[in-house]
């Protein structure tokens, strides 16, 4: 499947290698963390990229309700991704236990350039983890954006090996109990302004 951001370039938001952003754990001063920016935002979508400097992690998340297409502008990347097996389960049933079962969507290096990643609601890995391998840089159109009022709240989340059998299902790494946590700690991103060329959404 086509996507426009299949042949956007790192150019097309003004981005170049020598920010700072993208100098190695051993020319930066300090462990800088994720950084963010917002291109454009409206009720139906939002455009933002995600800096990660060299062994930057931003940790294992949901997008409840979107779809999200993703573009790795810059660097090389570990991305690991599960879809729930069951996404119907009630909140109820799901109260019964912290576990829920997921199976493995992705969890292998991207290397830009490289196509874009879809993420629907219910497949394609909606829950995903990044872990820069060098600086990176990614592009996301998250649609509809995150809104507590609207009951898309992003969830933090712990996998564990699903080592027992499961009843009609392959007892292999393709399945993991994932479970619900507090916001990592570490997991808090710093906000910059957008300072590169203006993007056509006509």
């Amino acid at each position: 499947m086509f996507c426009a951001s299949d042949i956007m370039k790192p150019e097309d938001v003004g981005l170049i290698r020598d920010l700072h952003f993208f100098k190695t754990k051993r020319e930066q001063k300090t462990n800088a963390r994720v950084v963010y920016t917002t291109i454009y935002k409206c009720q139906n979508f939002s455009l933002c990229i995600f800096f990660l400097p060299e062994g930057a992690v931003i940790p294992l998340h949901n997008h409840p309700g979107m779809t999200v297409f993703s573009k790795l502008l810059l660097g090389t990347m570990h991305i690991k991704s599960y879809d729930w097996v069951d996404p119907t389960a009630s909140e109820s049933s799901r109260s019964l236990s912290r576990l829920r079962l997921a199976r493995l969507k992705a969890n292998r290096i991207f290397e830009a350039p490289c196509d874009t990643s879809v993420l629907y609601p219910t497949s394609g890995g909606n829950i995903h983890e990044f872990r820069a391998i060098t600086p990176c840089a990614v592009l996301d159109v998250i649609g509809p954006p995150y809104s507590k009022e609207d009951g898309r709240d992003c969830s933090y989340y712990k996998d564990s090996p699903c080592d027992a059998p499961l009843e009609g299902k392959e007892s292999d790494n393709r399945y993991a109990w994932l479970e619900e946590i507090e916001m990592p700690s570490d997991s808090e991103m710093d906000v910059i302004e957008y300072l590169g060329p203006s993007v056509s959404l006509t």
